[in-house]
């Protein structure tokens, strides 16, 4: 079973700039909306095992990479393909929202 994988300032530009999509899912532990998406996004990476990278970055221990992208609001979700950003969602939202941003760029 796939597991989201730890995002860190130190580890970003790499985890993001392979070839798979990249879900990186911006959160803290203080956050009430964070906490309702957190296990939708560990079942993504289950969904997507081999074929997406399923990643947290958690805002309170890291700051450069939350700063670079203007996180303002958490949860925010971002979808990197190729090290560059293709889509963005704030906030809760269904998982199969995600599926579908995720599934957008499988080609």
């Amino acid at each position: 079973m796939g597991k989201a994988i730890e995002a860190t300032d130190a580890n970003f530009e790499q985890l993001i700039a392979g070839d798979k999509p990249v879900l990186v899912d911006f959160w803290a532990e203080w956050c009430g909306p964070c906490k309702m998406i957190g296990p939708m996004v560990e079942e993504l990476a289950g969904d997507f095992e081999g074929k997406a990278v399923i990643a947290k970055m958690d805002v309170d221990a890291n700051s450069r990479i939350p700063a670079q992208f203007g996180i303002r609001s958490i949860p925010t979700l971002m979808v990197f393909k190729n090290g560059q950003l293709v889509d963005k969602q704030v906030g809760v939202v269904p998982k199969a929202v995600l599926a579908q941003k995720l599934n957008g760029q499988l080609v």
